[in-house]
């Protein structure tokens, strides 16, 4: 069996279709067909028939199918290591939610990249309904952000970080005096950072909940922008609690209580079960639940403004 020949039986699988498969590999049917074929007569299995609802499988084909991702990756893995480890260079990748991107991120990759000096580590902010299918496509290693109770099989999750968002205003602004009620609250201005655009992002619930309508919405470059306006009285915004603690104890704003404003969780890392992870992602899940760890998250030592910028990848949809 050639790698060649199990990509084209698992793109067969994936994509249903001999047809698909060809497509997706940028080659002909007929290349497909003779890799399968290959395999068949190696195997002495038809591996699978064609009916009129789709492709039927054997026993053989089902095992082959699972095996062949599980070979795929081990080689992609392997090649990757080869290639860093020539280079003397690590990678690691990882996705990320806007809040812990912005907030917490910092701290612990500056932390633990001053620990791995051979290492680099690449952040970008997605969703967090496309983690699971980032580490399954091997884009990313390690996904962080808030935990899912519906994660797919083969995605381990580890909390490491227990987080609160809280409506913030500034203690003139009309709410914070008492003058306006919950049920009014939808009618605020409202000052947010990106993070509110994602569906199951922090802040998303806080926005739901209360049913803000996209017109009384203000959404900023970053959370902290959208808190500068806050302290000038402009609007309410959706904040993680440590993110303005200095601020609610020094007077510049204050936090608006009642149960539906706000939302409680723990971000955890996402990751590929232990025996398909790279090493670097499996340090990073040991290291970022310890003390250490989380004061770096909480104060942001160690990362300068200027050392970290993390890319953002954005697809755009016609």
């Amino acid at each position: 069996m050639t790698p060649t020949q199990l990509r084209a039986f698992a793109c067969v699988v994936r994509r249903g279709s001999v047809k698909a498969a060809a497509a997706e590999l940028g080659t002909t049917e007929s290349a497909v067909s003779m890799n399968l074929k290959q395999l068949r007569t190696e195997l002495d299995d038809p591996l699978f028939t064609r009916t009129p609802s789709g492709l039927a499988y054997t026993p053989g084909g089902l095992r082959l199918a699972s095996r062949a991702m599980e070979i795929l990756d081990l080689q992609s893995r392997t090649v990757l290591e080869v290639s860093e480890a020539g280079a003397g260079r690590r990678m690691l990748r990882l996705a990320s939610s806007g809040l812990f991107a912005e907030h917490a991120a910092p701290g612990l990759i500056g932390l633990f990249t001053n620990r791995a000096r051979d290492l680099d580590v690449e952040l970008s902010v997605h969703p967090v309904t496309d983690f699971a299918d980032l580490l399954f496509s091997r884009t990313v290693d390690v996904a962080l952000g808030p935990g899912d109770a519906h994660t797919p099989r083969g995605v381990v999750q580890q909390p490491f970080l227990a987080y609160d968002v809280g409506v913030v205003a500034a203690p003139e602004h009309p709410v914070a005096v008492g003058t306006v009620g919950l049920d009014q609250l939808a009618d605020q201005v409202w000052l947010l950072g990106p993070g509110a655009t994602e569906l199951a992002g922090e802040t998303s619930a806080v926005l739901r909940r209360l049913r803000v309508p996209e017109k009384r919405q203000r959404i900023f470059q970053s959370d902290a922008a959208a808190l500068g306006e806050t302290r000038r009285g402009m609007g309410l915004a959706i904040a993680v609690g440590f993110t303005v603690r200095d601020d609610l104890r020094n007077g510049r704003l204050v936090r608006i209580e009642a149960p539906e404003l706000t939302d409680r969780g723990s971000w955890s890392t996402w990751t590929l079960a232990r025996d398909q992870q790279i090493s670097a992602a499996a340090e990073l899940v040991r290291f970022v639940g310890t003390p250490r760890a989380t004061q770096a998250m909480l104060r942001g030592e160690a990362a300068g403004v200027g050392r970290f910028r993390p890319a953002v990848h954005v697809t755009l949809w016609s």
